[in-house]
């Protein structure tokens, strides 16, 4: 079964809603709003295929001057956009919103001839124009990057096969790179994410990166459009800062934002108490010389202990060990 498209109705006239609901609900999900202004910030977060806009309901041809919002990001320009109304205003709207406005009917025709024009699937517009754009820059960006079609990865930039290590990306799963018992809930997560009616998911994980060594993340997942069946991208930032990410456009997907956090926290060992220690100390800037004096052994063990450290959280440094202990709450942080 094919997900239904998205409509909004902008109209204060509910008769004439439910009227046309009942025209379109087998091919639309509907949703209806009275004021402009809130009916912009639904726009933001539905991000639907019509917008339709009932010039009846508003006497004021002021009542419209915000109408260029409605195509001012580049999901909503691809949001096909119906002004109905007399004839009369209709004349004065496309002198001032000739280049947003994308079709004009007549409230002279019945509400069977008004649901048949927004039951039309408009394909004169290029849906495949910012996923072209998005693949231009693909390689000069310096985060990780993964384009994805649901858990298959349909392409890499260079920033992610240097940080991975990876040459060839054929027959490679975005769960090869999660460090997660059950995989399948991964799968499902992305699959539901795909097809699901969000644009985006922000969260932290764990990720495997070359030799099985594990760096913690912040990933997000951004679908580059609506009509681009099961793919979407997915950005990685190892220095774990937030996104610079604009909450009011798109919709979360919490399920995959809940499933990937999840993904960092299985981590079922801890350490030794002497680790503990030396990790204590070393949190308070000790060197290996004052961790001898400190706990009476030999420097030579200290650095056979620091070596097991990092081994055991699969990092590059002890720096890299330290950190990873203390956000998953293996350590006590020191105070001073």
């Amino acid at each position: 079964m094919m997900e239904k498209r998205q409509l909004l109705i902008v109209s204060k006239n509910q008769e004439f809603i439910d009227q046309l609901v009942e025209q379109v609900s087998v091919n639309f999900e509907v949703t209806s709003e009275k004021s402009i202004h809130v009916a912009y910030n639904i726009a933001l977060n539905l991000l639907p295929d019509t917008i339709f806009f009932d010039k009846n309901s508003y006497k004021k041809n002021s009542d419209f001057r915000n109408l260029k919002n409605f195509k001012s990001t580049h999901f909503l320009t691809k949001s096909f956009l119906i002004v109905y109304g007399k004839d009369e205003d209709l004349s004065i709207l496309n002198k001032r919103y000739k280049s947003i406005i994308d079709e004009y009917l007549s409230d002279s025709i019945g509400i069977e001839q008004i649901a048949s024009k927004i039951l039309r699937d408009p394909k004169s517009k290029n849906f495949n124009y910012w996923h072209d754009c998005f693949m231009g820059l693909f390689n000069i960006m310096t985060q990780p990057i993964v384009l994805l079609q649901q858990n298959n990865i349909l392409a890499v930039n260079d920033a992610f096969k240097r940080t991975f290590r990876v040459v060839q990306t054929d027959g490679l799963k975005l769960t090869d790179f999660v460090n997660i018992e059950n995989k399948a809930k991964v799968k499902t997560s992305l699959r539901n994410f795909a097809r699901g009616k969000h644009m985006k998911a922000v969260t932290s994980t764990s990720l495997l990166i070359h030799n099985d060594k594990l760096r913690n993340a912040k990933v997000s997942f951004s679908k580059l459009s609506r009509n681009i069946m099961d793919q979407f991208i997915m950005m990685i930032d190892f220095s774990g800062e937030d996104y610079a990410i604009d909450d009011s456009i798109g919709s979360h997907a919490d399920q995959v934002e809940k499933c990937f956090k999840e993904n960092s926290e299985k981590v079922e060992f801890s350490f030794t108490k002497r680790e503990k220690e030396i990790i204590s100390l070393l949190c308070k800037g000790y060197k290996t010389k004052e961790i001898s004096d400190a706990l009476f052994i030999s420097p030579k063990t200290i650095e056979k202990h620091r070596s097991n450290i990092i081994k055991r959280t699969n990092s590059e440094t002890i720096l890299e060990s330290i950190i990873y202990a203390i956000n998953h709450n293996l350590v006590d942080f020191p105070k001073s």
